[in-house]
C-alpha cells in the first residue's frame, strides 16, 4: 500500500492550521516534564517508598502496584484520546490531566501503607495520561507528514531531557519523598499552563460528531487495530516496550541487589548518574535517527536495528554484573531506545487509518506504551523470584526486544 493511501481523502483535504510559532519547543517541554515524572516517580521515588514500606517483600510489592497501577494508564489514555477528538480540543484536557496529577501526586508523598501507596499511584497514572493523550495528538494534528520525523525526534527528546531531570530531582529527594512528589507535580503542572497559554487550540471545523452506540463506539476506537500495517507497529512497539520496562522498571533493586556497586555509592546515587548517561545517549539517537529518517525517507531500518540493538545490549550486565558492565549498558540502550522511539513514533504517524481520529489511534497505540506496563512488572517479579535473580530477567528482557524487532518487518506501507 502507498504511502498516500494510508489516510482517508478527506482528511488529507482538510486545511492546514495556522502555523503557531514555537510551537515544538513547547511539546518538548511538555514531553520533558511528563517524562520527568514518570522517570523520577518510577524509577526512585516509588521503589524507595515500597522498600522503606515493606523491605521483606519489595520486589512482589512494587510489580502489583505497578502492574495494577497501569491498568488505569491503558484504560485512561485512549479514553482520553477519543474524548479530546470528540470534543475537537487538546488544551483543556492538557491543563485538567496535569493539574490533576499534582494533586494526585501530592497524595502519593503522604501515605504510609502499601495500599495507599497503590491508590496513590494509580490516580498518578489515570491523570497523566489524560495528558499524555492530548498532548500527544498534537504532533499528527499541526506536522506535516514531511516532517514528522524530525518533529518526533525533537518532540522525542522529551524523554531524555525529562528523564535525567526527574531522576536527578528524585534522587536529591529520596530522603524528602514528599518533597519530591511535590517538585515533580509542580514542574508537569507548569509546563501545562504554558502550552496551554502560549499555543492556542485550533479547534476541528465541521459539524460535531454524531452520537453513536457504546458498542459502536468501542468497535470503533479499536478499528485501527484490523488495519495491517498500523497492527504491526502496535505489536512491535508493545513488544521493545515490555522489554525495556521488565529491566528499567526495577534497576533501583538491580543496583542493591545485582551489581557491585564502588564503596561508598548507594543506588539512588547510582542511578543519579546512570541517567544522564543513558539519556545523553538517547538524545543524541533520537535527533540523529529522527533526522536521517527523514533524509532518506526510510523509517522502518532504524526501527528495526534500534530494537535489535537494545535486545542485544541485555547481555552485557550479563556478562559483566559491574558498575562499568552497567554504564556500557546504559550508554547502548539509551542509544537503541531513543532511536526506536523518536522514529517509530514517526512511522506511526505515517500508518494511521484515518486521519480526523488521530488522537484516538494514537491512544490506542499508547495501549502498547503502557498495556506492557501492566504486564512488565508481574514478569520482572516473577522471574527474579522463580528463575532466581537478576540474569534471567536481563534474557527475557533482551528476548522480547529483538522479537519486536522482526515485528517490524510486514509493514507495507512505510520504507
Amino acid at each position: 500500500m502507498a504511502q498516500n493511501e494510508l489516510i482517508d481523502p478527506p482528511a488529507s483535504a482538510d486545511p492546514e492550521p495556522p502555523r503557531q510559532r514555537g510551537l515544538l519547543p513547547l511539546l518538548l517541554l511538555a514531553n520533558s516534564a511528563m517524562m520527568a515524572v514518570y522517570m523520577g516517580v518510577g524509577s526512585v521515588l516509588l521503589p524507595t517508598q515500597v522498600a522503606a514500606i515493606d523491605p521483606a517483600h519489595k520486589v512482589a510489592v512494587l510489580g502489583v502496584i505497578g502492574g495494577v497501577s497501569a491498568v488505569f494508564a491503558t484504560a485512561f489514555n485512549p479514553i482520553a484520546g477519543a474524548l479530546s477528538d470528540r470534543s475537537g480540543r487538546r488544551n483543556p484536557w492538557v491543563l485538567a490531566g496535569a493539574l490533576t496529577s499534582l494533586a494526585a501526586l501530592a497524595l502519593l508523598g503522604s501515605v504510609t501503607t502499601a495500599l495507599l501507596l497503590g491508590i496513590g499511584w494509580c490516580l498518578v497514572q489515570a491523570t497523566m495520561n489524560v495528558h499524555q493523550a492530548a498532548v500527544t495528538a498534537i504532533v499528527p494534528d499541526r506536522v506535516p507528514p514531511a516532517r514528522r520525523g524530525t518533529a518526533s525526534a525533537l518532540v522525542g527528546l522529551g524523554l531524555p531531557v525529562g528523564g535525567t531531570v526527574g531522576v536527578l530531582v528524585a534522587s536529591r529527594t529520596a530522603e524528602h519523598l514528599r518533597t519530591g512528589y511535590l517538585v515533580l507535580g509542580a514542574i508537569v503542572a507548569g509546563a501545562a499552563l504554558l502550552l496551554t497559554a502560549l499555543c492556542r487550540d485550533v479547534p476541528r471545523a465541521g459539524p460535531a460528531p454524531a452520537r453513536v452506540s457504546k458498542r459502536a463506539q468501542l468497535g470503533a476506537f479499536l478499528s485501527s487495530l484490523s488495519h495491517h500495517d498500523f497492527r504491526w507497529a502496535f505489536i512491535g512497539r508493545a513488544l521493545m516496550v515490555l522489554g525495556y520496562f521488565s529491566v528499567v522498571g526495577y534497576q533501583l533493586y538491580i543496583l542493591d541487589d545485582h551489581i557491585t556497586l564502588p564503596a561508598g555509592l548507594t543506588p539512588p546515587a547510582a542511578i543519579a548518574v546512570l541517567t544522564p548517561v543513558s539519556m545523553v545517549a538517547m538524545a543524541l539517537s533520537t535527533l540523529v535517527g529522527g533526522l536521517l529518517s527523514d533524509r532518506w525517507n526510510r523509517r522502518k531500518v532504524f526501527v528495526g536495528v534500534s530494537a535489535a540493538l537494545a535486545g542485544l545490549v541485555m547481555a552485557v550486565p550479563v556478562v559483566s554484573p559491574t558498575w562499568t558492565g552497567m554504564l556500557v549498558f546504559s550508554a547502548l540502550n539509551g542509544l537503541a531506545f531513543g532511536c526506536f522511539m523518536a522514529v517509530d513514533t514517526a512511522l506511526v504517524t505515517l500508518v494511521l487509518p484515518r486521519a480526523e481520529d488521530a488522537a484516538r489511534d494514537m491512544g490506542v497505540l499508547n495501549i502498547a506504551n503502557a498495556g506492557p506496563q501492566i504486564i512488565a512488572p508481574f514478569v520482572a517479579s516473577a522471574v527474579v523470584t522463580g528463575l532466581g535473580g537478576y540474569t534471567p530477567l536481563f534474557l527475557v528482557g533482551g528476548a522480547l526486544s529483538l522479537i519486536g524487532a522482526l515485528a517490524i518487518l510486514p509493514i507495507r506501507g512505510v520504507r
